[in-house]
């Protein structure tokens, strides 16, 4: 039975969660099914294995770089809400519900649905039942299957474990990040060194091939491989989610940075050595044949690159263990996300931008009301089958958003030049603008090359303004009413 909501001041907190807490909340909020498949993808835009991992490091750097620049915000307004709060505080409330907005709609709800999704459809290499077509149609594929509804059966359940309070968010996030680590480790350990591939290691490590492939050095190259980062950057997403917890950290001018830093760097690391096992597995492209040594990391069969290395060492097994392991990676993923996301829709109601019950904490000290509005429009999307395209949508959008919270930080010194640092971003302030150089410049790779995705990403995020306009009149509406009230009642 869930506990009865009360009212509770802004930041009512029994700040439960310890350093390492918030680095899992960070490294398994990273690791969903990504990295198990989007190798393939970043195989048909790149020409060779440097390129690949190419791919990967330079995601990486500027996932580090980000989380360095994050760190300083996060100490200075260690609040429910994080990065919202540091857009609020750093360019006023439009741009804060902009980024709240576009995070309830698509960014975290669609995460949570697609990985509860995967979760659903990597279960049903291990329980057959599960498989199913959508039962109803349309042109999103709306409907019902025994696939959804595992994935619904596992947003709720979680949902339900986070309402019961913190402790328990944490305990079963602790758990599973540290199964999933050690998974991606044994991953690589067994491609690498207990059963590597002599045909694969020569094919792709043996000659002097050109790193772009046949095309060289070229604009067109150039562009294909800021394509290829959006696989990259997005497997590595999320990161910023411990913010959005940061008020309930024991000790947040420790705990928040070490948090991002450790989680990031942990996370990345581990990507490339899972990848650089693939490589030592499969070759990069096709070779030639049908067999699933020929059709290479590019074309792995439903792109599952992890269940196609491990088959590779283990055969049939290989499929059963890797389905095993992102089950693992995405429910741990899923919680992450979960426990971290409503917390964002509390810090909007509390501003009275967002549903105010929202903005209550019931008696185990959690957002009651938001959790289980972000868990029905989550259970929503996976009914529609449109999140997929969704967070294709939004890849610019949350481009921005970064680039806009990083942005906050060279800001934020010049608007609040003696407000308390305890920690201060590394490497300022070449680090955190080499990252918004970076970001800005995919942005405008996107723009040109995926132009069905950024574009309608960035009017999901203009789509906000009206709603801020009509919520600001409202809420001042409101104000004013009262105010004649407490004078009526004055008088």
């Amino acid at each position: 039975m869930e506990p009865a909501v009360v009212p509770a001041p802004a930041q009512a907190s029994r700040q439960v969660l310890s350093g390492f807490d918030a680095a899992t909340i960070v490294a398994g909020s990273m690791v969903g099914s990504g990295i198990f498949i989007v190798s393939a993808d970043i195989a048909r835009h790149v020409g060779s294995p440097a390129a690949l991992l190419a791919v990967w490091l330079v995601s990486g750097l500027m996932t580090i770089a980000g989380a360095l620049a994050y760190g300083e915000l996060a100490v200075m307004m260690p609040q429910a809400g994080g990065q919202y709060v540091y857009l609020r505080e750093a360019y006023g409330r439009l741009w804060g519900f902009l980024f709240g907005w576009t995070l309830f709609l698509v960014i975290q709800t669609g995460t949570i649905a697609a990985v509860a999704v995967a979760f659903a459809r990597f279960a049903g290499v291990l329980f057959p039942a599960l498989n199913s077509h959508v039962a109803t149609g349309g042109g999103w594929h709306i409907g019902f299957s025994r696939e959804r509804v595992g994935a619904i059966a596992v947003i709720a359940g979680l949902t339900a474990a986070n309402l019961r309070g913190l402790n328990t968010g944490r305990v079963v996030q602790n758990l599973f990040t540290t199964i999933k680590i050690f998974s991606l480790l044994l991953i690589a350990v067994l491609a690498l060194v207990v059963a590597p591939n002599v045909d694969a290691l020569r094919i792709n490590f043996g000659g002097a091939a050109q790193f772009f492939g046949g095309s060289g050095w070229s604009l067109g190259a150039l562009a294909a491989f800021g394509a290829a980062m959006v696989g990259g950057l997005f497997s590595a997403d999320a990161w910023a989610s411990v913010t959005f917890v940061a008020s309930e950290t024991r000790r947040p001018e420790r705990d928040l940075p070490f948090a991002l830093t450790a989680g990031t760097l942990v996370v990345i690391a581990l990507y490339l050595l899972v990848n650089v096992g693939y490589l030592a597995q499969l070759p990069l492209h096709p070779t030639g044949g049908h067999s699933l040594f020929a059709r290479g990391i590019a074309h792995a069969p439903a792109d599952r690159v992890a269940a196609a290395a491990m088959q590779m060492v283990w055969h049939g097994a290989g499929a059963a263990m890797a389905a095993a392991l992102v089950m693992i990676s995405t429910f741990g993923c899923a919680n992450g996300l979960i426990l971290t996301g409503a917390w964002v829709l509390y810090a909007m109601a509390r501003d009275g931008v967002f549903w105010r019950p929202a903005g209550m904490l019931n008696s185990a000290n959690v957002p009651s009301v938001a959790l289980i509005v972000q868990a029905a429009w989550a259970c929503l999307l996976t009914l529609t089958g449109s999140y997929s395209d969704l967070l294709d949508y939004v890849i610019f959008a949350q481009l921005l958003f970064y680039v806009l919270t990083v942005g906050a930080v060279f800001w934020l010194r010049v608007k609040r030049p003696d407000a308390p640092r305890p920690y201060k971003a590394w490497g300022y302030p070449i680090v955190p603008a080499a990252y918004i150089a970076a970001a800005t410049a995919l942005m405008i790779d996107l723009l040109i090359v995926k132009p069905r995705f950024t574009w309608p990403g960035l009017l999901i995020v203009l789509a906000g303004i009206p709603v801020f306009v009509i919520q600001e009149r409202r809420s001042r509406s409101a104000q004013i009413s009262a105010a004649k009230r407490a004078a009526g009642g004055l008088s």
